[in-house]
């Protein structure tokens, strides 16, 4: 018979962790959160040191007596809903239902649900950690009183249906500038040109580069005409060859924001999609005779460490499969970039490295795999050792016009055998593609085509992962779902005329509210609720209707 009850959030990981801790454990699912503020009202007593009125959620109520039930039959309690600070809260209003005491020791927290990790955990539950539970409640009882006060403006200044709040508003507010600075923009010309040259029968390309002596750009047709006219019929000499070896290093470990950034560009997935996946592996997947294992690291985190245990292992795998040339002299540590990282979890990594992509293959759909691989791929070269690259720089002399050809080749893949991290910008990463003949100085090259073109600068088109990322929260690199009722689509991130153009930042400080606030939104966190509590998705309509998708936060 069983003696204990474990609660978690959701059916997959019941499923999983009960596998793991055998018949003296019952483990339920909460289906998230079980009490929350009231839909209808504001539900803050706000003349009362702003005192939130939680009540139990509509349609919960067979899952609570489920849970009421085995709680009678059992001689203790864990609680082990997620480890952030989502979960604690729902921890903490599970204790207040069932009666356990806050002194009880019945909080149960893992990174990862893997057999091991878990049976550690249930070795040392702890105390329901308050701070973490009032973090929670400012936040919600913020997402009320700035949500519930903004979105009534914009549903009489803009349209019936829009939410705003903690989040939104900030979001909006930051597109706002850049719109701004869209519209002052004075597109400035500029001119290339391109050398199409050949030594023997292999081709290459040099990009104009000074012109008498001076590094010259060219800003109109006539700047142009003048170097075209100077090297019509002059001779093309190889006139400096500078070479020199290059490290690259790997990037860090996946965050939240730099797996739906990372997997956008190379998946092409949304970030719900992409977080969706991502809960899956993370609760558990099926792998035959090994049973149901949690395959990756809680995803939802903005710190790049890795535990010890996972850094040995990394390392033990490294030099086995590829050799000791491969794994750096010292192990890598990326410290964090942003001061406001909360650094309460490891990094998203998966939970073993042993098990490969293509090992687990046929027990993953087509996104699972994809999406594990992208994650496998990028913690193993994040602690393999830097590529080597040898660069060379060759200057071609055309009359008193100077010519440059950049070209690299690796030398030693080193992590780059595993993974290459995706870049939106192409250019910055073609050299290392390019292959240069071997000139010497003083070799003459023949001259198969001169191309001059004329370009214009672009203003800045986005703000996602950039602006967003500094300050705003963890969860402000998923901007998009939060201001997709103001805006285009993802990738450009631009104001609608019909919404986003009136949603002027005065009008959420007449609301009482300043959507400058970036810093203070980011040290509450960012997050988007449902009215169940639960994270919400983004409507697919893309209305953020009130209690269809979201409520107003911000």
């Amino acid at each position: 018979m069983a003696d204990s009850l474990v609660i978690v959030e959701s059916p997959a990981k019941a499923k999983t962790i009960g596998k793991y801790l055998g018949s003296k454990y019952i483990v339920k699912a909460s289906m998230g959160h079980i009490r929350d503020l009231p839909k209808s009202q504001i539900g803050v007593e706000i003349k009362k040191n702003f005192e939130p009125k939680y009540i139990t959620i509509r349609g919960k109520g067979s899952v609570l007596k489920e849970l009421k039930d085995a709680s009678k039959r059992v001689k203790k309690i864990y609680l082990a809903a997620d480890p952030d600070r989502e979960g604690e809260a729902i921890a903490w209003h599970l204790a207040h239902y069932l009666e356990v005491s806050e002194n009880e020791p019945c909080r149960v927290v893992f990174n990862e649900i893997t057999k091991q990790a878990v049976k550690d955990a249930f070795k040392s539950p702890r105390k329901i950690n308050q701070d973490l539970v009032n973090a929670q409640q400012a936040r919600r009882i913020l997402d009320r009183l700035v949500g519930y006060k903004i979105s009534p403006l914009l549903w009489k200044k803009v349209k019936k249906g829009l939410s705003a709040g903690r989040v939104q508003s900030v979001a909006v507010k930051l597109i706002y500038d850049r719109e701004n600075e869209i519209k002052a923009f004075v597109p400035e010309e500029y001119w290339t040109i391109t050398a199409k040259l050949a030594t023997g029968k292999t081709e290459f390309e040099a990009k104009f580069y000074s012109y008498s002596g001076d590094k010259k750009e060219l800003h109109n047709e006539a700047e142009v005409k003048e170097v075209l006219n100077a090297i019509e019929k002059a001779e093309f000499v190889v006139s400096e060859v500078k070479e020199k070896e290059r490290h690259r290093n790997p990037s860090p470990p996946f965050i939240t924001s730099s797996l739906q950034q990372e997997a956008a560009r190379k998946l092409n997935f949304r970030a719900s999609k992409t977080m969706s996946v991502a809960q899956r592996l993370y609760e558990g997947i099926d792998l035959g005779g090994e049973g149901t294992v949690g395959l990756i690291t809680y995803m939802r985190t903005d710190s790049t460490r890795i535990s010890p245990v996972a850094q040995e292992e990394a390392k033990e795998f490294i030099l086995s499969k590829f050799g000791e040339a491969y794994y750096p002299e010292t192990p890598r540590v990326y410290l964090k970039k942003n001061s406001n990282a909360q650094d309460a979890h490891e990094a998203i990594r998966p939970s073993s490295v042993l098990r490969e992509p293509d090992q687990i293959k046929e027990y993953l759909s087509r996104d699972q795999y994809r999406l594990y691989k992208l994650i496998w791929e990028r913690f193993v070269a994040s602690q393999m050792a830097s590529a080597i690259l040898d660069t060379m720089t060759v200057d071609i002399t055309a009359g008193t016009a100077v010519f440059r050809a950049v070209g690299s080749k690796v030398k030693f893949p080193g992590f780059i055998k595993v993974y290459v991290e995706s870049n939106d910008d192409a250019e910055d990463t073609a050299d290392d593609e390019k292959f240069l003949p071997p000139p010497r100085t003083g070799d003459k090259v023949k001259k198969k085509q001169i191309d001059p073109k004329q370009h214009f600068t672009q203003p800045a088109s986005t703000v996602y992962g950039s602006a967003f990322g500094e300050g705003s929260g963890r969860d402000g690199n998923r901007a998009p779902q939060y201001v997709r009722p103001y805006t285009g689509n993802d990738s450009e991130a631009r104001l609608r005329g019909d919404r986003g153009e009136e949603v002027r930042p005065d009008g959420t400080r007449r609301a009482g509210h300043s959507a400058d606030d970036r810093v203070f939104s980011g040290n509450l966190g960012c997050g988007i609720y449902g009215p169940d509590g639960r994270r919400a998705r983004p409507c697919r309509r893309g209305q953020g209707r009130l209690g269809s998708c979201a409520e107003p936060v911000l």
